[in-house]
């Protein structure tokens, strides 16, 4: 293990049609994985992992437990290799995977925690009222002073790079923060696909349910350095990990401050575990001078074992 090596876990949006099949196909560690928690749910989730349809795939109750098993497997043909984080931190429903690897929860708890809360979070909005969107080019601060204006429930749900935040809320407020955010001179402004106004107070119905569900689960505390979303700062004991976790779901994912303050503590390294490239990208907005590199298949992980190893 790297005494500076931090693993990274990947949110929803990272999914797609055949994630996580090359290490399936090659590494024992990887099939153990998939086939467990494909005993432990009640659908066939390998199946829908490697042959979709996208649509299922993208469903918010399908795609958290399926985002959730490939960084593990992803994780567990890591640690067959020799490499084991130093810290850990996961971006939304990565975190979830982070406390996996923290050894706060087993992988069953957390996969039927993640399966809950994609559950409750596509229960909370029936009726579609909330959306998401993208402000590409604007300091935080400028992008906080516009939704001040907008009447209606809009706020930031991710603050992820320098000049790049989502915003979540209600589809008529957002609409009219897009408008304002354009004319305020943000780069782009761009309406994300999803199924509901996630990190908003448009959550707060999944709230309370999903609050008992992690209430009634065993945490134990967290064994390696670990940072909460909701915090950007270090949790140990399992009931602060708790409160941080049932915290997220309707408040900002700090991502920046997170990097930052892993930076402050001399991690160097950091490698984004599970399906896609996006914590990667955004490691190079915020400090090109850290190390990023990811694993989701055989030749990202060649690639970043040559490096680390």
């Amino acid at each position: 293990m790297s005494d500076n090596l931090v693993f990274m876990f990947s949110g929803q949006g990272s999914q797609y049609v055949g994630m996580g099949k090359e290490l399936y196909e090659n590494h024992e560690a990887a099939k153990k994985v998939l086939d467990e928690a494909d005993q432990i749910l009640d659908f066939d989730l390998k199946d829908m992992i490697f042959n979709g349809p996208e649509e299922d795939l993208n469903n918010t109750k399908n795609t958290q437990p399926a985002i959730y098993t490939v960084s593990a497997m992803v994780k567990a043909v890591l640690a067959e290799n020799g490499l084991e984080p130093a810290a850990a931190a996961g971006h939304s429903l990565g975190e979830y995977s982070a406390l996996h690897a923290a050894g706060v929860l087993s992988f069953e708890d957390g996969l039927k925690l993640v399966r809950r809360r994609g559950e409750l979070m596509d229960q909370a909005d029936p009726e579609g009222k909330g959306t998401m969107a993208a402000v590409i080019g604007l300091a935080d601060q400028e992008v906080e002073a516009v939704l001040n204006q907008v009447d209606g429930i809009v706020t930031v749900a991710n603050y992820n790079s320098p000049g790049q935040v989502v915003i979540s809320g209600e589809v008529e407020a957002v609409g009219k923060a897009e408008e304002l955010l354009a004319e305020k001179g943000a780069k782009r402004v761009i309406p994300l696909s999803v199924s509901g106004a996630f990190h908003s107070p448009l959550m707060e119905p999944a709230k309370e349910e999903l609050k008992n569900t992690i209430e009634a689960v065993d945490f134990n505390d967290a064994q390696i350095p670990l940072i909460a979303n909701v915090t950007a700062d270090y949790v140990k004991e399992s009931s602060e990990i708790k409160a941080a976790l049932i915290k997220q779901l309707d408040n900002s994912v700090r991502w920046v401050e997170t990097i930052e303050l892993f930076k402050a503590d001399d991690y160097e390294d950091y490698v984004e575990v599970g399906p896609g490239r996006v914590l990667k990208g955004l490691m190079r907005r915020i400090d090109r001078s850290l190390n990023a590199y990811n694993v989701e298949d055989e030749k990202s992980l060649k690639k970043t074992l040559k490096k680390l190893k």
